[in-house]
């Protein structure tokens, strides 16, 4: 594997560059081989009487745990972990809106009344007659509670079908609490406690949906409270997106609550003076992983790349900060940004790197710090040395909430998503893929997201994106409108009408609740069955590396959705749990967990489902040939060959009260 394993051709630049110089994951995954025990969850190190490695003559550990238990374990303590993760994440945001609620962080306001309202009839919290104030209070505390609930069930859950709420209550895995079900999961995990393989996959279903129809859903939903529910705006991605003349800020991590204020003080006047006091021309704001795309679904902050391109900023010599939260941050960029000039600053308390610059963020005084860190970013400039920035950048469509995507396919008073269910019932759109999660250097970086991405729209699949998944596909241009050329005639006619491209960004990974959100609505329309697993739909993660990718399978998998994952399973010492996750899922729940790290094979058997779902609900039986071009296209064609085209901008035009409520993003 060459040390510049990517797809990219702005980190093949740096990773050459880098070469025998700066150390990177790439160089050091070069160095170091993954082990195949832990691999395959064959190893077990949950008591001092081990490790036990369960390999050759050794089926089982000195407590006599099998191999199903002891991979099933393992599996079930990344899930909580990952569960642990999001779900953390929706708590801060929720201590957020209750500090706003209290007036107590006066940075912040309440940008979306309407979507605090919905939350507030999902929660049970009374609206009428009442103040935002006194409602977001209220939503603020019961969102709490979801946390620390010791019995009953969720109330999200009553978002979802009605179909999938018996299936949870017939199977026993309704979550009680966010929080109790993570903490059981370990309990279960610990030594000599559960050790009956399928009992812990249920656990692992429990803390899961806690997660994604929990603490995630929550924290996208206050998100949006908060910071305003995305619209489309325009943007670019990759390196390219630093510039040489000005004081660059790369904000990585996960958290909105920190980045909303960093933004904010990056746009103060008195700020933007003090920066060409030093010399700059201003301020630049880029991202990196899921911070990325939270300004940018927001605001239209350019992200510098996915997950495997944060140590490559630094190795520009151009970032003056590197501002992160919590969540995919390589310890490697604290030794790495003393070998340039970068500060790297950390801000949450829940996680410090040694070695790095400590600026504790707090919500109540937000703003105060946004501008301290903006100051030191400033301040750094002077030391700058000789930069190297890739002039690669691409440019973007984001911002697709599902209410926004309901709104553009009927407006604000007869949103739905009848047209897009027409569509896929008459063949038009094949089915629909949500391609997620995250970069792994053990692949070659961003190549299974591309390649996955563009063979599903060849063939009429609409493809939703979050995540890295999303910054890597914007790196090819699959987010931009021109690339409506490389849809399939059908996918393409139907896009071209109702303006949305064939690849929709839908937001950072915690957002994957969206996706949740959209199946739903679908399933519920009308005509393509009844429930998330009667949908011709697959949830497909290329690169996964995370826990957090395994906690989001999990309740994909627990709400009907087939899951793929494009690496191999880090149950592969059991085939009897892999079994259970795949087949017994799927018998149990609809949906299940595959993987498949081969890509043809991933893309074939997601069309296979997807074929599968269409012919049981009675469907039109796909045909690439039934539609031919689409009028729009022959309309361009015509034009061109009488030698009077401009290019069609299906984006320029957007209903006044959409616009006006983005407030002073960059709308397209």
């Amino acid at each position: 594997m060459p040390s510049y394993n990517s797809l990219d051709s702005a980190a093949c630049e740096m990773l050459s560059a880098c070469e025998g110089v700066v150390e990177t994951s790439f160089s050091r995954a070069d160095a170091m081989l993954p082990c195949s025990i832990g691999a395959d969850a064959l190893c077990c190190r949950h008591c001092a009487m081990g490790p036990c490695r369960l390999i050759g003559p050794h089926m089982t550990g000195v407590c006599g745990a099998t191999r199903s238990t002891v991979v099933a374990r393992n599996f079930a303590r990344a899930v909580a972990a990952g569960a642990a993760a999001h779900s953390d994440h929706g708590r801060d945001i929720v201590f957020a809106l209750l500090a706003v609620a209290k007036g107590e962080a006066k940075s912040f306001r309440i940008r979306d009344e309407a979507k605090l309202r919905e939350v507030a009839g999902h929660l049970n919290v009374k609206t009428e007659g009442r103040t935002t104030e006194e409602i977001a209070l209220d939503v603020a505390e019961k969102a709490l509670a979801e946390f620390g609930k010791q019995t009953g069930s969720l109330s999200y859950f009553r978002r979802a079908t009605i179909p999938r709420q018996e299936i949870w209550r017939e199977q026993r895995v309704m979550t009680r609490g966010i929080d109790r079900e993570v903490v059981e999961l370990m309990h279960r995990t610990h030594m000599g406690t559960d050790q009956d393989p399928k009992n812990l996959l249920d656990g692992c279903i429990r803390a899961a949906l806690g997660d994604g129809w929990g603490g995630s859903m929550l924290g996208t939903d206050l998100s949006d409270v908060l910071f305003g529910t995305p619209s489309p705006l325009k943007s670019k991605v990759n390196l390219g997106v630093l510039k040489d003349d000005e004081v660059n800020v790369v904000v990585h991590g996960h958290d909105p609550i920190l980045s909303e204020m960093i933004v904010a003080a990056s746009t103060d006047p008195e700020i933007i003076e003090y920066a060409k006091s030093k010399g700059a021309n201003g301020i630049n704001l880029a991202g990196i992983c899921c911070t990325a795309n939270e300004v940018l679904m927001r605001h239209g902050i350019p992200p510098a790349g996915n997950f495997l391109s944060q140590e490559l900023a630094i190795a520009t010599g151009a970032v003056e900060a590197m501002v992160v939260d919590v969540q995919c941050i390589m310890q490697a960029l604290a030794k790495l940004s003393q070998q340039f000039h970068t500060k790297l600053i950390t801000t949450s308390p829940k996680a410090k790197i040694e070695g790095a610059d400590h600026f504790e963020f707090d919500e109540h005084h937000a703003y105060e710090d946004a501008k301290k860190i903006i100051r030191t970013a400033i301040d750094n400039y002077g030391n700058r040395g000789k930069t190297k920035i890739p002039q690669v950048n691409e440019a973007l469509v984001a911002g697709f909430s599902h209410e926004y995507i309901r709104y553009m396919q009927g407006g604000h008073f007869r949103g739905s998503f009848r047209p897009l269910n027409d569509a896929i019932a008459a063949g038009r759109i094949r089915g629909l893929a949500a391609v997620v999660g995250c970069n792994n250097v053990r692949v070659t970086h961003d190549a299974p997201i591309s390649q996955t991405i563009k063979a599903l729209i060849e063939n009429d699949v609409l493809v939703a994106v979050t995540g890295c998944a999303a910054s890597g596909a914007a790196k090819y241009g699959y987010l931009k409108p021109e690339f409506m050329e490389q849809a399939g005639a059908g996918l393409r006619e139907v896009c071209e009408a109702i303006g949305i491209p064939p690849v929709i960004h839908v937001g950072s990974c915690v957002d994957n609740s969206r996706l949740l959100t959209i199946l739903t609505e679908c399933a519920t329309e009308g005509g393509l069955g009844e429930d998330i697993s009667d949908l011709p739909a697959v949830g497909i993660c290329p690169e996964y590396m995370s826990e957090k990718a395994l906690s989001i399978g999990t309740y994909c998998a627990a709400s009907g959705a087939y899951t793929l994952f494009g690496l191999p399973s880090p149950a592969a010492g059991s085939p009897a749990v892999m079994d259970m996750m795949l087949n017994g899922w799927m018998e149990r729940f609809g949906g299940g967990i595959d993987f498949e790290p081969d890509i043809d094979k991933l893309i074939e058997k997601a069309l296979a489902h997807i074929d599968l779902k269409r012919k049981e609900l009675g469907l039109t039986e796909y045909d690439p040939e039934r539609y031919g071009q689409s009028g729009d296209r022959l309309m361009e064609e015509i034009l061109e060959q009488a030698g009077d085209f401009a290019p069609l901008n299906l984006y320029s035009v957007k209903d006044a009260a959409a616009a006006a409520s983005a407030g002073n993003k960059q709308t397209v």
